[in-house]
């Protein structure tokens, strides 16, 4: 039994503990993870290398794409955000007053060395807050010999043309899916994106939400019929996720046709399973659109840790290490320095000439953060064998607008 002397004790340890990690003696880095080959183990290389120099810790926590947003927002609500944190959003923090600035904890150096394309898209009323960390630009990805099986000649460049090569990679049987198409919780947004801007439509008109727009409820009724009326897609496309579901049958060689990026064709060359090529996203618009997406680091502002905040920030924006990830996980560079050194990758060509062509998300709209949330949770259910694509936008309308941003 502990006496009261015991448990004052303990108390006291336990403050003067907690006042230790508020001062700087330890800080929590919230990472995503890319990838279970590379993303540990650089991490872990730097925190390492981080705390011989500064002998500050690191509370490492990596979390799958699945869960993440969820997670951190409960930690954000709880009041105990992470002073790093890796996301593919930021901005609803820095509306908040949450986040540093790239003045506060970025060296000069380090600032300048950022493409500005990405630095634009990390700032928030004029001011960088939203880190980059890397960029990715998404491509259309086929089967050569499924294509070859069903008289294909070339990749699809119309809705037409693709509906006609995914009904022909059906009909071969044997299991055979014509298009993978994952519209699961782990990045629905993307794979939205991509067919909604390449059906003439855009999540925003100017600076109101035109989520259930005519151009977008067309295409999602387009994706519906793909699933449920042409039937050439995997089963239950709305629960199906990216990386464990819609890329790992392309892997298998049963899909003949998937929206992927780079780090995906640096997968399927190192096994050896599938002959693929690469090719512009199918559009029925003049000319193909393509998603870029960039993910940010940031660091929030808590007690007394803006200096173990900033050495941790250029650290990894080192040349060497900020390069030395991007490459080993197959992403695009987000700095100059980083530019310069891979752009003699010819495996990377195709990514990087998309680029000029390539949209982002809204992201620097603080209501982004909870829109995404709500179309990754929900958007699937459009194309259930009962979806209405048309009462799904309206519902994720209303919640945008309701959400506030602007």
């Amino acid at each position: 039994m502990r006496t009261p002397l015991t448990l004052l004790l303990v108390f006291v340890m336990a403050f003067t503990s907690g006042a230790c990690g508020r001062g700087g003696s330890a800080i929590t880095v919230v990472i995503a993870e890319y990838s279970k080959d590379h993303t540990k183990p650089f991490w872990q290389g730097l925190a390492e290398q981080y705390t011989k120099q500064t002998g500050t810790k690191v509370d490492l926590r990596f979390i799958d794409w699945n869960s993440i947003d969820q997670q951190v927002s409960t930690m954000i609500q709880a009041n105990q955000p992470p002073d790093v944190l890796n996301l593919n959003s930021f901005s609803s923090y820095a509306k908040d007053r949450l986040l540093y600035s790239a003045d506060e904890v970025l060296s000069p150096k380090t600032k300048d060395d950022f493409i500005e394309a990405f630095a634009r898209g990390g700032r928030y009323q004029g001011t960088l807050y939203g880190f980059p960390i890397l960029s990715s630009a998404r491509a259309f990805f086929y089967n050569q010999d499924l294509f070859a099986r069903a008289g294909i000649a070339a990749p699809p460049k119309t809705w037409d043309e693709f509906l006609d090569a995914a009904t022909k990679i059906q009909k071969l049987g044997g299991g055979a899916i014509g298009y993978a198409l994952p519209l699961g919780p782990e990045e629905a947004q993307a794979e939205w994106s991509i067919w909604m801007w390449n059906g003439g439509g855009d999540w925003k008109s100017g600076e109101q939400w035109a989520i259930n727009s005519d151009a977008n409820v067309a295409t999602l009724s387009f994706l519906s019929d793909l699933a449920n009326r042409h039937k050439v897609t995997q089963v239950n496309p709305g629960k199906t996720n990216r990386t464990d579901g819609a890329f790992q049958l392309f892997k298998d060689g049963k899909v003949g046709m998937v929206m992927g990026f780079s780090p995906f064709a640096k997968e399927l060359d190192a096994e050896k399973k599938v002959r693929y090529g690469v090719a512009a996203m199918p559009t029925r618009g003049s000319s193909a659109v393509t998603l870029g997406v960039e993910d940010y680091l940031m660091g929030f502002k808590k007690k007394d840790n803006q200096d173990a905040v900033k050495k941790f920030l250029d650290l990894y924006y080192q040349p060497e290490n900020i390069t030395k990830w991007i490459t080993a996980e197959g992403f695009l560079p987000v700095t100059k320095s980083g530019l310069t050194q891979m752009s003699a990758n010819e495996k990377l060509r195709p990514y990087l000439d998309a680029l000029p062509n390539a949209r982002l998300a809204p992201t620097t709209d603080p209501a982004w953060d909870k829109v995404k949330l709500d179309v990754q949770q929900n958007i699937g259910r459009a194309v259930q064998p009962d979806g209405k694509p048309r009462q799904v936008l309206d519902e994720l309308q209303k919640n945008a607008v309701a959400s506030g941003g602007r």
